[in-house]
């Protein structure tokens, strides 16, 4: 009788959300997921919400060893967060997709629910999924294409399994945390009690115990069972298959998936097939024993004697649907036959010895000859000759005509070559599907004869045709043979196997039971039933297994030919299930196996998938997920053997496997014991740093949308791998005595309860059985024993189950596994409290004898209190197999007394050791707990508290010292300590707490507890020491620091004072991180509104602001007090005269001050060189003001346009047009020295410094360098130190400079006398440079409209014009340039255009570009014609100077041509002059790159990229692919930044260099982190934050 199907669970209805009314008013069931609706829109209670955070690749894909990712079970709703950096391809329209119910409802496979990804590309990415519910889910994303034609594109899929919820009845523990443990557990009755109240255990936390439910009687006898599971320590019950066996008695050969076994069954005629009584049973064990239940679900064979079979012959693999099988069937019916004829032949049928064996060899030949198994492969030469030769003859058929390559004049072999690889021409071309099944057609051969042979007669063509078949049988004629051999071989083999091998069974006379060979097939019986049914279908293949072959190839499709070969080891009493790969290739068996799967799920509390591997992953998808329906916390195990860890990985993430079987005795030593002791069992090394490192406080904001904001702790995710249960033995694996010895079973067993995964064993492993037993022909029942007479290891496995489930349920989640000789050590560890358990197990190897050598166990700063030992000694010889009950060796449990455990002091402090006794056989084991003396259960939250306002009051320069200071800089401060150097790593890039960072990311993320950093601070504390002292120092300076001094000071001195040193890396790391997120907390609360909401790299490059601006004493912007100073870049420009340069400041100061919100510093600056006006320049080098150089043409006009930019983005900003400031240099430009009586002695507002530059200009600047000659430049020549600058008042346009100077920042002057460029600059720009043209038509528009507005106090300039004085206004002159620049710059793409632009055609080398300079000198006129980077900075300061098609053109060919993967080239790669790679130290002759003289012409700069992205931004919008879709321009920009961002990410100095060499490689010559590099690029994402704001 059929077991009555488990109700239905109603579905909603398509477009119902669950728990609201239906069309019909009726409510739908609430399911799992909608809890974390209910959760997330409820008022909360302040307990803050765990969020795990998941980080996509720019691709939208999972990065490696992500594309699974494991979640706890929902006990409390949490959430997934999927991150995405902003601006990747996926952010075009992208959307997430997952089959998780993300808005409540039911799971259903492949119905993609969807998130839009914000569109805003200056903020964070982030969807937040809400989990309440367990199962396995898919995800990917979904979005457009690169141009609007292309489809939109599904990136690559990741996968989220979240683990089941498993509540079992709590029981009384043997180790309360609050008590001392009892003075011998071993002895301890009264702990372990299963209490009447339920408890959720992790996975870790399951004990599971392999039962036969035929070993154990009917269902009656089976409490005496659950009590000794229970007292043991087990919590789930794995129950291998209680279906209606077939007539083998195999468990796993199911006749009828929809019965239980008549056989184990109270009353075996239950109309229900016993579904009451198993349930009640099962409940039984779970609610009065505590123990669970998963059994196994056996899908891909059932019983040969089924009675479905009958009815659905279908569901097996027969020649009927799998055709190529019938010369298997033919081979097998043929070798039967001979069976039951070997004693009519003469014939030996019991088989004692090789020449027995090989008298039958030539009768297996014989008989496999008669069935002539070669017709299957070959063609039928004579029927094919005839067929063809009627063809020719009668047109019969009519002969097609050959449409092929032409046959003519080739050979036989040649022409048996075309007809074997023409597609189509061979019919069944090796698919054995039936004798002479392979043919070409013959109206196709004839016509191809024809055409090899034109003109033959009919009668010669179909000769020859013939011939052609007889080259192409020949190769399988060879086949077959092969096949044959190899199926010959195979019967040998297996023969010897079974009849006459020591380890194989013996299996006696050869008898038409036990036949010359196993069959491969079952024959379904012939009745009414089947009569409906080919005969073909009615032979279907057995399963089994192959030696070596890849366990996800399906054995007995097609290609394989095993069957016929005879390579399946198989199980005779199983038929092998087809499924195909989608429910409609088997509609009865998909749906068979569904109902088979929700009726267990119905009753178990998990699945064992039983040889995984060989289930198709579509059936194994639609079984679990029947079964998920049915109970969501339906806990899934599998055995999978796939040979390959990515392939598991596949099996479990696509499947929703929870645990996969791993087992301790496959480690064939003690090494790989320990490894895979290591690998499944570890968790986390002590000292973790990830978890408490890397976890952060943050708010959550609603998910749905409603509700208040949470509390949130947000955890990086790094990928999981499939979580194990660890079996000591399995229950179809050898045992311990077999394997290794039957004392390793206490060692073994031991070992792997202190593993950090769930665990399994079997009754045989714990009782010694000496052997495998038969689970197919063994009906002898379990010996039960009793509380008071344990058998085997039975007492020990009680305390050590317990302890690893309170273990696991407690939190000893870190572990060290250390191996030593014969010798094992375990030690798990609580995080938090640092309480733990240690196991020391003498392994039992066979060989192992005596006590072995192994030194002390030793623990720093920790209490060693032993809990219990035992000893086992087996007599085999005194173990009797008994024919009805299974029988343990007869051994004897000896308890160990305490060890001597030693106190003494090392370097250290106090340390316990134990001393291994003198008797400790192989298989003995200790017990013991730990606890670090000293360390506060609390350190790690007293370590995190107060951290954010210890640092809160700093300002950025504080911060600067805290969080950066390269070498130099702190050289200068401390007057002489440097940055810290660690051994065997080298020294850190900062002395604060970045440079401590950078080694700790990757620790901190791996737990890389190895590393150079983590050895050096278990050695001392020469680090936390450091990071004290140097800030220390500084108080004078900085007082401010005080606060995070005091804050570190009791930190790192708890932890030197009472953290063993093995601990010191973790609270190290946790400590510097702690204080490194507050630091940059207080710098990203100080900053600007952009800044504080935009997403990491816009708060990296902030960073960069603080990083490059600091208090170093020599490099003041004050002569006569510290003031700090901006650093043009580190670590060449770090202290000294060489840090700050006006150029650099002016050029940087927008990005790294104002957009930030640093208005203080940027108005500091801007006074400072204020103050060192003269000549109507700034200087290039400020020297503190002390000896400033005046140099640099471009500089007074960066200076103007940082007052422009701040007088606009400052509040108040014009008030700064007012103030005043004293000036270094008398009025008349006399050098005098910085404390002269004139030095200082007047003042000028900075609106009349603004006009004062622009007077001089106007007016024309001609002079000579203060100290010119060797003292001042060694490398200039004499005319060099001569400035001349003056006004083109025809155009409007300012030149200057000359041969031998440099006045742009393009400054690099040759230096080299052995290749002749000393004294020459590479790139003098001497004329109108572009962009000084830019700068300057942006300060003259702007001047007009404050002038208009009366804001600024003057109109224009006065200037001599063709011999006569006179003002000239503001706008007259920008109106100037507005008419000359396109007509003087712009090289039009069309020649013939030439003549409306100033162009020398012969000097043209690029059209559509805009020129470098105009008015260079006639004899180095080429160089105005070189396409460089510096007309992008006039597009976005000037951007009403171009026309915007122009502009566009411009602009995309300087990406095509120019743009680098983080700079951009100085030069084009076409020009002469180019040269790429930038070495300072070259001194070679070549006068091009000597001393680094190319470092302008190629070599790529990183912040003229922020220059033309900043020029992009406006100009493709406008006339560009923006124009329509502006989202495509931020699109653009964002993707050219991702190499900036994961650039600052994974550098060391965490900041943008200042340039690279071709095609991005590393520059050694250049500064590693530079101020304009990170500046413009902070300008583009303030920019594409204004506009995400519109």
């Amino acid at each position: 009788m059929a077991i009555t199907k488990p109700t239905s669970i109603k579905l909603p209805g398509k477009g119902q959300a669950n728990g609201h009314a239906g069309g019909d008013g009726q409510r739908t069931p609430k399911t799992p997921q909608d809890e974390a609706i209910a959760f997330f829109t409820a008022d909360h209670d302040g307990e803050p919400v765990q969020v795990w955070e998941l980080l996509l690749e720019d691709d939208g894909g999972p990065a490696e060893g992500k594309s699974y990712i494991r979640l706890p079970p929902p006990v409390r709703p949490y959430v997934l967060r999927v991150s995405i950096r902003p601006g990747t391809e996926v952010s075009r329209h992208g959307v997430l997709k997952s089959d998780f119910p993300i808005d409540g409802g039911v799971f259903q496979r492949g119905n993609w629910k969807e998130r839009k990804l914000p569109s805003d590309m200056s903020k964070p990415i982030q969807i937040d999924l809400p989990i309440s519910a367990p199962g396995a889910f898919c995800y990917f994303i979904e979005y457009d294409g690169p141009d609007p034609s292309t489809p939109r594109i599904t990136g690559r899929k990741g996968y989220f399994n979240v683990d089941p919820i498993v509540s079992l009845p709590q029981r009384t523990p043997f180790f309360p945390t609050d008590t001392t443990p009892t003075a011998n557990p071993l002895n301890d009755a009264s702990s372990g009690a299963v209490l009447p109240k339920s408890t959720n255990v992790p996975l870790d936390g399951l004990i599971i115990l392999s039962v036969l439910a035929k070993w154990m009687g009917p269902t009656t006898d089976w409490e005496p069972h659950f009590a000794e599971a229970s007292r043991r320590g087990y919590n789930m019950l794995h129950w291998a298959p209680l279906q209606q066996r077939g007539s083998s008695g195999s468990p796993y050969s199911i006749k009828d998936q929809l019965t239980y076994d008549k056989a184990i069954l109270k009353n075996p005629d239950a109309k229900d097939g016993g579904l009451k009584e198993i349930e009640a049973v099962v409940k039984l064990a779970k609610e009065k024993y505590g123990l669970g239940g998963v059994t196994d679900v056996v899908l891909n064979h059932m019983a040969f004697d089924s009675p479905w079979l009958e009815s659905h012959p279908e569901a097996g693999y027969s020649p009927d649907n799998t055709p190529h099988l019938a010369p298997a069937v033919e081979l097998e019916d043929a070798l039967l036959s001979l069976t039951s004829k070997l004693s009519s032949l003469g014939l030996p049928t019991s088989l004692n010895s090789e020449s027995d064996l090989q008298a039958l060899v030539p009768h297996i030949k014989s008989a496999i000859d008669e069935v002539r198994i070669w017709e299957y492969y070959v063609f039928d030469v004579q029927g094919s000759v005839t067929a063809v030769a009627g063809s020719l003859l009668n047109s019969d058929p009519k002969p097609k005509a050959w449409g092929g390559a032409d046959p003519g004049s080739k050979s036989v072999s040649e022409l048996a070559e075309i007809v074997r690889h023409q597609a189509g021409m061979i019919d069944n071309y090796r698919a054995y599907s039936g004798r002479y099944s392979t043919q070409v057609r013959p109206d196709i051969a004839a016509g191809f004869i024809q055409a090899a042979y034109p003109g033959e007669s009919p009668e010669n063509l179909a000769s020859k045709w013939g011939k052609i078949l007889d080259v192409l049988n020949v190769d399988l004629y060879a086949e077959c043979n092969d096949d044959v051999k190899a199926a010959v071989d195979g019967v040998v083999g297996r023969l010897r196997f079974t009849r006459l091998e020591d380890g194989g069974p013996k299996m006696g006379p050869i008898t038409e039971e036990h036949a010359l060979i196993e069959r491969y097939f079952t024959r379904i019986s012939k009745n009414d039933t089947t009569a409906k049914h080919s005969p073909a279908a009615l032979v279907v293949a057995n399963n089994g297994w192959m030696w070596g072959a890849d366990p996800l190839k399906n054995f007995a499709e097609y290609p394989s030919k095993a069957y016929l070969r005879r390579q399946v080891i198989v199980w005779d009493d199983c038929v092998k299930l087809r499924y195909g790969t989608k429910p409609e290739d088997n509609p009865w068996l998909w749906e068979h196996m569904i109902d088979y799967a929700e009726l267990l799920a119905s009753t178990f509390d998990g699945f064992r998938l039983d040889n995984c591997h060989s289930t198709p992953l579509p059936l194994g998808v639609a079984v679990i997920d029947a079964g998920r329906r049915v109970n969501p916390n339906l806990y899934i195990m599998a055995e999978l053997f796939t040979g390959s860890q990515e392939m598991d990985l596949k099996f479990v993430r696509e499947l929703g496997i929870n645990s996969l079987v791993r087992e301790a005795y496959n480690g064939d030593g003690v090494k790989n014991f320990a490894d895979l002791l290591w690998r499944f069992g570890l968790g986390k090394p002590v000292g973790s740093m990830d978890a408490a490192c890397l976890s952060s406080n943050e708010e959550l904001s609603p998910p749905f949308g409603k509700g208040a904001p949470r509390p949130c702790v947000v955890t990086p995710l790094n990928g999981s791998s499939p979580h194990a249960v660890f079996y000591d033995l399995t229950h179809d694996n050898q045992s311990p005595l077999d394997k290794r010895t039957a004392e390793d079973a206490l060692s073994t067993g031991a070992l792997v309860t202190f593993s950090a995964a769930a665990l399994g064993s079997n009754k045989g492993f714990d009782d010694l059985y000496p052997k495998l037993l038969d689970l197919v022909t063994d009906n002898r029942l379990y010996e039960v024993s009793t509380a008071e007479k344990e058998s085997g290891i039975g007492k020990v496995k009680r305390v050590l189950n317990h302890l690893h489930t309170e273990m696991m349920e407690g939190g000893y989640s870190e572990g060290h596994v250390h191996e030593e000789g014969q010798y094992i050590m375990i030690h798990r560890v609580h995080p938090i409290t640092h309480k733990g358990f240690m196991l020391i197990a003498h392994t039992a190897f066979k060989g192992f004898s005596g006590r072995g050598w192994i030194k002390p166990i030793k623990l720093g700063r920790t209490k060693i209190n032993y809990l219990f030992g035992a000893s086992i000694s087996t007599r085999f010889n005194e173990w009797k197999d008994d024919p009805k009950t299974h029988k343990g060796i007869p051994s004897t449990l000896t308890e160990i007394s305490e060890p001597a455990i030693r106190t003494g002091t090392d370097g250290d402090g106090e340390y316990q050791e134990i001393v291994i006794p003198d008797v400790f056989e192989p298989g003995s084991i200790m017990v013991f707990s730990t606890a670090m003396e000293g360390i506060a259960p609390d350190l790690d939250s007293l370590i995190k508290s107060g951290a954010a306002e210890a640092f809160a009051d700093l300002d950025l320069v504080d911060l600067n010292t805290v969080l950066h200071r390269a070498d130099g800089e702190e050289r200068d401060a401390t007057g002489g300590d440097g940055v810290y150097t660690i051994p065997n790593y080298g020294s850190l890039t900062y002395c604060g707490l970045e440079g401590w960072m950078h080694p700790l990311r990757e620790i901190m993320k791996t737990n890389d507890l190895g590393h150079p950093l983590c050895a050096h601070l278990r050695e001392g504390t020469w680090a936390m020491d450091y990071v004290l002292k140097r800030l220390e120092k500084q108080t004078g300076d900085l007082p401010r620091l005080a606060k995070p001094i005091e804050w570190l000071s009791e930190r790192l001195s708890l932890i030197q004072s009472s953290a063993p040193s093995f601990m010191r890396p973790k609270y190290f790391a946790l400590v510097i991180y702690e204080a490194y997120k507050a630091s940059r907390r207080a710098v990203v609360e100080q900053c600007s509104e952009f800044v504080s909401s935009g997403h990491n790299f816009t708060h990296d490059l902030a960073l960069c602001s603080v990083q490059m601006y600091g208090l170093v004493k020599s490099a003041s912007i004050n002569p006569s007090k510290p003031v700090a100073s901006l650093a043009a870049g580190l670590p060449h420009f770090a202290a000294g005269w060489a840090r700050c340069w006006g150029r650099d400041v002016f050029i940087s100061l927008r990005g790294l001050f104002l957009t930030t919100g640093n208005f203080i510093a940027a108005r500091e600056h801007i006074l400072a060189f204020g103050t060192t006006l003269k000549h109507g320049l700034i200087p290039n080098l400020l020297d503190s003001t002390r000896n400033p150089r005046y140099n640099c043409r471009d500089g007074p006009w960066w200076f103007i346009q940082n007052i422009q930019d701040y007088t606009k983005m400052c509040p108040n900003g014009l008030a700064i047009l007012s103030d005043k400031v004293k000036r270094r240099f008398p009025a008349d430009d006399t050098w005098v020295p910085w404390d002269h009586p004139r030095a200082f002695e007047y003042e000028s507002s900075v609106a009349e410094l603004v006009q004062e530059i622009l007077q001089r200009h106007a007016a024309g600047i001609e002079f000579r360098e203060y100290n010119a000659g060797p003292n001042l430049d060694m490398d200039m020549r004499d005319e060099g130190f001569n400035q001349k600058i003056w006004v083109d008042w025809e155009t409007g346009l300012i030149y200057g400079g000359n041969r031998y100077n440099c006045g742009t920042w393009m400054d690099k002057m040759g230096s080299s006398d052995k290749a002749g460029n000393k004294g020459l600059p590479a790139t003098p720009r001497d004329g109108s440079p572009i962009e000084i043209t830019g700068l300057l038509k942006s300060t003259l528009t702007w001047l007009d409209g404050l002038c208009k507005a009366g804001k600024f106090p003057f109109k224009g300039v006065e200037a001599t014009i063709k011999g006569k004085s006179r003002t000239v206004t503001y706008k007259e002159w920008a109106d100037l340039i507005q008419a000359s620049f396109e007509k003087c710059y712009y090289v039009p793409s069309d020649p013939s255009e030439d003549g409306k632009y100033e162009i020398n055609s012969s000097m043209v080398n690029r059209r559509g570009i805009y020129k470098d300079v105009y008015g260079t000198p006639k004899d180095r006129e080429w160089s105005d014609y070189q396409l460089r980077c510096n007309f992008t900075l006039t597009m976005i300061v000037a951007p009403e100077l171009f026309t915007p098609e122009k502009a566009v053109g411009a602009l995309q060919i300087a990406d095509a041509v120019l743009k680098g993967p983080l700079g951009f080239k100085t030069l084009d790669p076409a020009d002469s002059q180019y040269r790429g790679d930038y070495d300072n130290s070259n001194d070679s002759s070549d006068q091009a790159v000597a001393k680094g003289w190319n470092y302008h012409q190629g070599p790529e700069w990183v912040f003229p990229m922020g220059w033309f992205l900043m020029a992009y931004l406006k100009f493709d919008r406008i006339a560009g692919e923006g124009k329509k879709d502006s989202s495509r321009t931020l699109h653009y920009i964002s993707n050219t930044l991702r190499n900036h961002a994961h650039h600052i990410t994974h550098d060391p100095w965490r900041g943008l260099p200042e340039l690279t060499n071709s095609n991005g490689s590393y520059c050694y010559d250049s500064c590693n982190t530079q101020a304009w590099s990170a500046s413009t690029i902070l300008d583009v994402l303030e920019e594409m934050h204004k506009i995400g704001q519109k």
